[in-house]
C-alpha cells in the first residue's frame, strides 16, 4: 500500500474497531480488531488488505498503484462486474471504478460473547444503477458486496435485477517466491488465453506452477483451490461458491514491464486465483438474485 492505512488520520469512526480513512483520493473502511486487520476502498468495494492476527498479509497490493478516482487499484480483490475481461469498456466492468455506498458495519460478532478466534467484523456495500453506470450499461440493478472478516475472509457478491452478467473476484494472493508457488484443486479442462487455444485437459489435474505469463480459465474446477507457497511457509485456500470457473493469472516478466502499476519484479510476489462465473452468464431475475462468493483462509496444515 502506498501509505500505511492503519496509521493514517481517522475521518470518521464507524464502530469500536472500524473507521473511515483516506488513501490518496479514495475513502477506505479500515478494520483494526485484535483478531484481524483489513481495509476496503469505497470505490469498487475492493478489499485491499486482510491479515489475521499473528499472520503476514494474505493479499498482494502494488506499491505503485494509484488511489485515484475512476482508476482501478492494482491488487487486493477487485470486483469484476458486470462483465469480465474485454467484453466491454472499461475492461473487467465498471463496478471496480465507481463509488459504492457503505450500507452497514456490524461488529456484533466481535464482542465479548464471541469465542476466541471466531470474532468477525461484517461490512456491507451496495452499488446501484446511476447516470454514471448507464453510460456503460443500460440495465437497472443493485449489487451488494458483503465481507465477513476474521480468521477467515468471506466475500459475497449479490446482483439483483433482470439481466445477465459475468463476474469474478479477482483475488491477488501474496507469495514468497513465484518460482516455488503452485496452485492445486483446479480440475482438468482449461482455456489457455495466452496461447489463444481451445480447451486443454490436464488428465492428472495436478495443478499449475508458474513459468512465464499465465492466463487460464479452468472450466470444471473444484470447490477449493490451494495456493502452496513454500517460500512464505503457508498454504492459502480459496473456497469458491456459485462459480462456473476459476481463473489463474500472473503477468510474467515481459508483460509486467509494460504495466505502470506493477513494479518490474512485482509479478514474482503474487498469484491470482479468481472465483469466476464467465464461461456461462450469471442470471439475475426480479425474484432470484445471482450470487458469487469466495472464502479465504490459511490452511492449518501448512
Amino acid at each position: 500500500m502506498p501509505e500505511d492505512v492503519f496509521v493514517l488520520p481517522v475521518d470518521r469512526r464507524l464502530g469500536a474497531h472500524t473507521t473511515l480513512r483516506r488513501v490518496g483520493a479514495l475513502p477506505v473502511v479500515v478494520v483494526t480488531h485484535p483478531c484481524v486487520r483489513a481495509a476496503i476502498t469505497l470505490q469498487g468495494a475492493q478489499l485491499v488488505h486482510w491479515q489475521p492476527a499473528g499472520e503476514e498479509p494474505v493479499l498482494w497490493l502494488s506499491a505503485t498503484t494509484a488511489f485515484e478516482e475512476g482508476r482501478a487499484v492494482r491488487g487486493g480483490v477487485p470486483i469484476c462486474w458486470p462483465w469480465f475481461g474485454a467484453a466491454g469498456r472499461p475492461s473487467h466492468g465498471f463496478a471496480r471504478v465507481l463509488p459504492w455506498e457503505l450500507l452497514d458495519v456490524d461488529e456484533s460478532g466481535a464482542g465479548d460473547e464471541a469465542a476466541p478466534g471466531d470474532e468477525t467484523v461484517r461490512v456491507t456495500l451496495v452499488l446501484r444503477a446511476s447516470e454514471a453506470s448507464r453510460a456503460y450499461w443500460p440495465h437497472e440493478f443493485e449489487v451488494f458486496a458483503r465481507f465477513v472478516l476474521g480468521r477467515e475472509c468471506r466475500i459475497e457478491l449479490e446482483a439483483r435485477g433482470d439481466f445477465e452478467s459475468t463476474a469474478a473476484l479477482h483475488t491477488y494472493l501474496r507469495v514468497g517466491d513465484l518460482d516455488e508457488a503452485r496452485v492445486t484443486g483446479l480440475g482438468g479442462p482449461y482455456v489457455d488465453k495466452v496461447l489463444d487455444t481451445p480447451v486443454h485437459t490436464d488428465p492428472a489435474a495436478a495443478g499449475i506452477a508458474f513459468r512465464g505469463q499465465t492466463d487460464r480459465v479452468y472450466t470444471r474446477p473444484g470447490d477449493v483451490s490451494r495456493v502452496e507457497d513454500p517460500a512464505g511457509k503457508r498454504v492459502v485456500e480459496v473456497r469458491h461458491e456459485g462459480h462456473t470457473d476459476v481463473v489463474v493469472w500472473n503477468p510474467g516478466a515481459d508483460l509486467a514491464r509494460t504495466m505502470a502499476d506493477v513494479p518490474d519484479d512485482g509479478y514474482r510476489e503474487f498469484v491470482c486465483v479468481e472465483t469466476a462465473h464467465v464461461s456461462r452468464p450469471l442470471v439475475s431475475t426480479p425474484g432470484t438474485p445471482a450470487r458469487l462468493g469466495a472464502t479465504l483462509r490459511i490452511a492449518p496444515d501448512a
